[in-house]
């Protein structure tokens, strides 16, 4: 899953790593710390000559619907070349949706202390990009309403820790495929979408102040607590619950 992200990341940094022109650096010059479904995202998507920065609503309605009901903020990839309401924004509709990092809750153990917040981000590299679908949705006054879902996948061993699923994270190595138009066959584009590595990842436990989507500030992701280094977990998680945070990691 993916409910919440981050993007903080100096707007020249976003501009080199996703090739983007100097104009879209206005796009992403506001730091994002607490980024919540229903709101705007940056998203980067092929243009004609280059690729371009623009502005999707987190929470893909589908084309068809008869109403902008609230949107759906993930796809699974094992049916996303499939099911209706994203095969053809998977087909045709695909995008890159930078992030630095997101947040995922897991169960402390005890009721007094509730659902403990990490922050998840990469060792190698300060920003990254979720692999995204987008739609275009018409009123039937004739407003358009442009939507994105996140991808994602099977948890590797850190996720696993925290949750069975984790967001789809591309290399940038993929970008171009990803991003390609004239790609629609899923038997090219679904071999993208698999867990990213463990040991490239790591978590530090956050405050519980995150969880309000009205919180924007650094403080939505100041480390409370020891981090937890993928590179550190030489076994997967096995049977122990996605859903219970192990005793063996660190709770504030």
């Amino acid at each position: 899953m993916c409910g919440r992200f981050s993007l903080a990341v100096a707007p020249e940094v976003l501009r080199q790593h996703f090739g983007l022109p100097a104009a879209a650096q206005e796009r992403a010059a506001v730091p994002r710390y607490n980024i919540a479904p229903s709101q705007p995202v940056l998203a980067v998507v092929a243009g004609s000559l280059q690729r371009k920065a623009t502005h999707f609503r987190w929470g893909l309605i589908p084309a068809w619907s008869q109403a902008a009901k609230a949107g759906l903020i993930n796809a699974r990839s094992e049916t996303v070349a499939e099911k209706p309401s994203f095969r053809e924004a998977f087909r045709r509709r695909r995008c890159l949706i930078p992030a630095d990092g997101f947040y995922e809750w897991a169960d402390s153990g005890t009721a007094k202390k509730g659902r403990q917040p990490y922050w998840f981000h990469l060792l190698d590299r300060p920003v990254f990009a979720f692999a995204g679908i987008w739609e275009r949705w018409r009123s039937p006054e004739g407003v358009e309403v442009e939507t994105c879902a996140i991808l994602n996948t099977a948890a590797n061993r850190l996720m696993q820790l925290f949750h069975e699923r984790m967001p789809v994270i591309l290399t940038e190595n993929d970008y171009d495929l990803w991003l390609d138009p004239q790609v629609q066959d899923p038997k090219l584009l679904l071999p993208l979408l698999r867990p990213y590595p463990a040991e490239a990842m790591a978590a530090y436990p956050v405050s519980t102040y995150v969880n309000n989507p009205r919180h924007e500030d650094p403080a939505c992701r100041a480390p409370i607590g020891e981090a937890v280094q993928g590179s550190s977990l030489s076994e997967p998680a096995g049977s122990a619950s996605p859903a219970v945070v192990p005793a063996s990691l660190p709770i504030p």
